[in-house]
């Protein structure tokens, strides 16, 4: 595996690889890397060539500086990880190269009020981060193929939106939400989970199966209630279940005129804040 600190060696490496006709998979990070993030790597191996994953952790993104401070970074294991796996490159940059002086890195869509909804109600200004630094990426890998995870639902139809929006040349595709024995989303914040609120935390996939098993049976509304108070019960502190479109996500009202359906959830869980979803109808964009 090669290591790239200075984007500029990444770009002229790549596009050596690209010249001899070779596709570029690239998976973008945070680092403190599972079996999700795994998951991706394999999976762009299908698809290209040369496998490229990102560590970096974007301030630009956190509306809350403690997230910020707490968020894990074990950038040692992480390499070690993707060499055990055969990833081709790790790109691992500092603030200077993401955001380096002079360069406006800002970009200005239409959302369509698609960042406002769920996450974007309780992270003001995270989707604004999050699809800068994707894009500036994403203009220096020039990737073939852009990997991301189904956990954050709501973050890759921002980026498929953004996509389609700027015409880039790249190919989303989204890889499914892997998940612990229990049924728990596999999340580097899983790490800051006591042992306690470990088995309280699986208690959001064991309700979301059982919304799936009641869509056409009760009505959203009261499958919603019924989700909340499941959750409080099982001692977490829920921050909303919504269930929408899976393409525009607007809230879903009759679930017979929609082609995709997907429950998005986002609980604390002591002071871990979780998010999840569930695919209830239909396919993936």
């Amino acid at each position: 595996m090669q290591l790239f600190t200075i984007f500029s060696n990444l770009t002229e490496f790549l596009d050596t690889e690209k010249q001899a006709g070779h596709k570029i998979a690239f998976i973008p990070t945070m680092g403190a890397l599972h079996e999700g993030h795994i998951s991706l790597i394999e999976l762009g191996k299908k698809y290209a060539d040369i496998t490229v994953c990102s560590i970096y952790v974007n301030p630009s993104q956190f509306n809350n500086d403690d997230d910020l401070k707490k968020y894990p970074r074990s950038f040692d294991s992480d390499a070690r990880l993707l060499e055990q796996v055969k990833c081709d490159v790790l790109f691992m940059p500092d603030d200077g190269e993401i955001y380096p002086p002079g360069l406006d890195t800002t970009i200005h869509l239409n959302l369509a009020n698609l960042d406002q909804e769920m996450e974007g109600r309780f992270r003001p200004g995270h989707f604004k981060g999050m699809l800068q630094v994707v894009k500036r990426l994403l203009d220096i890998v020039h990737p073939d193929y852009l990997l991301m995870g189904q956990k954050d639902y709501q973050q890759f139809s921002l980026v498929h939106h953004m996509i389609g929006q700027l015409q880039l040349p790249v190919q989303l595709i989204i890889g499914p939400t892997i998940r612990e024995a229990d049924g728990l989303a596999m999340s580097s914040r899983n790490q800051r989970l006591s042992i306690e609120d470990r088995k309280c935390a699986n208690a959001i996939y064991k309700y979301l199966l059982e919304l799936k098993s009641q869509l056409y049976t009760i009505a959203i509304e009261h499958l919603q209630n019924d989700f909340m108070t499941a959750l409080k019960n099982a001692g977490l502190k829920p921050e909303y279940l919504e269930i929408v479109d899976g393409f525009s996500l607007q809230k879903v009202i009759h679930p017979d005129q929609h082609e995709c359906i997907v429950a998005c959830v986002a609980a604390w869980v002591g002071d871990v804040r979780l998010i999840d979803n569930l695919i209830l109808k239909g396919n993936l964009l």
